[in-house]
């Protein structure tokens, strides 16, 4: 047994001298920039607050206008375990015939798709106007190795995805790597080059609104050019709580540094009046730049949307891209 433990010993990684200083310093760089915010917050508040935002606005945006716009921002998403080339192929042309049969309706956002079938939609594809979103980087659990996450999505922009949509290392980020984390952020950004890069807080495993805050600076801290609440392969989803933290940190974080970050509520939005719910109305972009699109062509379409969780005093762009699903969607196409 001794033998075997000094065999082990003998051949264990040594830390490069340095390193462990090294780490200690860039795990202080993230909680130096944490700690120029207010971080640590009281769930029953937060709860308190958007019940009363929703009670307050709510009915007078159950509008049809308004469930209109909402249209014009879902991700029509697929990902199943049973999607292939030729489904994915009917879904999208789904899409192209929808401004035939709805004309007084703009297209959807985007289609969210696996990456393998990036290709698929992109040469079938005829909206300009509707982006190719990719989930990658291992979702929805990001459980596998940096370099098959870099490998994934550049293969996804390859193929013709326009947008990527990652989740967080939870683990790293409730073990107290932030590091390990945001460095992983910051490859998938560099990777994505101009295309954005929608990284997902997966808010339901983070336990409570501090934690979702400091995994919102966190990822914006590191390029994100979204946040998103939810992968919705796990409960709970998205909540307007979730989302209005998420909001608030992206309040704070423009104020201080004068970047603009989207903001995405998917998962567990069951119905057109849950994503009512997201919504306040318009807020104009300034002069010459859109805020969170869903793709590279966004003429046509209102700058941006401020959720519901944004009234209270916020004045930041963001836009809520409600990932609703078909049955969904067809019951406001029906309505529209």
């Amino acid at each position: 047994m001794e033998n075997k433990l000094n065999i082990i010993k003998e051949n264990a990684p040594v830390m490069p001298e340095g390193a462990e200083e090294m780490e200690k310093k860039e795990n202080s760089k993230y909680d130096a920039m944490l700690a120029q915010y207010d971080t640590n917050l009281n769930d029953k508040d937060v709860e308190a607050i958007v019940a009363r935002l929703i009670d307050e606005k709510v009915t007078s945006n159950d509008t049809l206008d308004v469930k209109k716009q909402l249209f014009n921002c879902i991700d029509l998403t697929t990902l199943k375990t049973t999607d292939s080339e030729d489904s994915v192929l009917k879904f999208t042309e789904k899409v192209n015939e929808f401004e035939d049969r709805y004309p007084d309706l703009k297209p959807v956002a985007a289609i969210c798709v696996y990456p393998c079938f990036a290709q698929i939609v992109s040469q079938s594809l005829e909206v300009e106007e509707v982006g190719i979103a990719c989930v990658s980087g291992g979702f929805p659990s990001s459980q596998t190795f940096p370099e098959v996450k870099m490998a994934e999505t550049a293969l996804a922009l390859k193929d013709g995805a326009t947008e990527i949509d990652i989740v967080i290392s939870v683990g790293k980020f409730m073990n107290g790597d932030y590091e390990g984390m945001c460095d992983e952020i910051e490859e998938l950004k560099a990777t994505c080059g101009e295309h954005h890069l929608k990284v997902i807080l997966e808010t339901g495993a983070l336990g409570n609104c501090s934690n979702i805050k400091k995994a919102s600076l966190l990822s914006m801290y590191s390029g994100a050019d979204f946040i998103k609440t939810s992968t919705g392969k796990m409960e709970p989803a998205a909540t307007p709580e979730a989302a209005y933290v998420m909001c608030q940190a992206i309040k704070e974080y423009y104020a201080k540094t004068g970047r603009k970050v989207g903001f995405k509520p998917a998962g567990g939005i069951n119905s057109v009046k849950d994503a009512v719910i997201y919504y306040v109305g318009p807020t104009p972009a300034p002069p010459g730049r859109i805020i969170g699109s869903a793709g590279p062509t966004t003429s046509g379409r209102m700058d941006a949307y401020a959720p519901a969780m944004m009234k209270e005093g916020l004045a930041l762009v963001v836009t809520p891209l409600i990932s609703l699903m078909k049955d969904q969607v067809q019951n406001l196409e029906a309505r529209g």
